[in-house]
């Protein structure tokens, strides 16, 4: 699984060193990156044309160094937006399908849908994982956007901010049983 960070917090980060690690111990392996931004230090994320293609090399690695192994593209917040727009323009028979990590939807308390427009576009299965306390995704929007696609399974985590938090505790250990379950149920692959 290619795993695109948030606009934020870097491939080092705590949640996406926190998040690899425990795939693993389930066996999805992960690759992990920067967009160009963060690996020069910079604190704006990358226009979209630099982060999606930036995300299309990184699906071309993954799919040539491992081509044996199916292949899901990933991303927290920002980096899951951009995986999705570059899925929208772009084919890539390899990806099996696509897991949001928090979905942002919208700047926080500025409630819209815009962001979605390009997702009716992605014909992958599409697995959003959401907290319902999400200050970027509120509950009724994203509700409303993934019932429109046909390919979207939302699964909310009651409590959880933009950052899986509940009761000041990152929840690690939710996001990946339900990221197993979806794969497990959708592909029938790690069993």
């Amino acid at each position: 699984m290619t795993l695109a960070h948030g606009a934020g917090a870097g491939m080092q980060h705590r949640f996406m060193a926190s998040l690899s690690k425990a795939l693993a111990e389930v066996n999805v392996a992960t690759v992990r990156f920067n967009f160009p931004y963060m690996e020069n230090g910079k604190k704006r994320p990358d226009v979209p044309a630099v982060a999606e293609k930036t995300i299309g090399a990184v699906l071309q690695h993954a799919a040539s160094k491992y081509p044996e192994i199916p292949l899901f593209a990933a991303g927290k917040s920002f980096g899951g937006r951009m995986t999705s727009q570059f899925l929208s323009k772009q084919q890539f028979d390899r990806v099996r399908g696509v897991i949001f990590y928090g979905f942002p939807l919208h700047p926080a308390g500025t409630p819209a849908i815009t962001r979605a427009e390009h997702l009716s576009n992605v014909k992958l299965p599409m697995l959003f994982l959401q907290g319902t306390k999400d200050t970027l995704a509120e509950n009724s929007l994203i509700e409303s956007v993934c019932s429109k696609l046909q390919t979207a399974t939302l699964d909310k985590i009651e409590g959880a901010d933009h950052g899986f938090m509940i009761s000041r505790k990152e929840r690690i250990d939710i996001l990946v049983d339900r990221t197993v379950q979806w794969i497990e149920s959708r592909f029938q692959l790690l069993g």
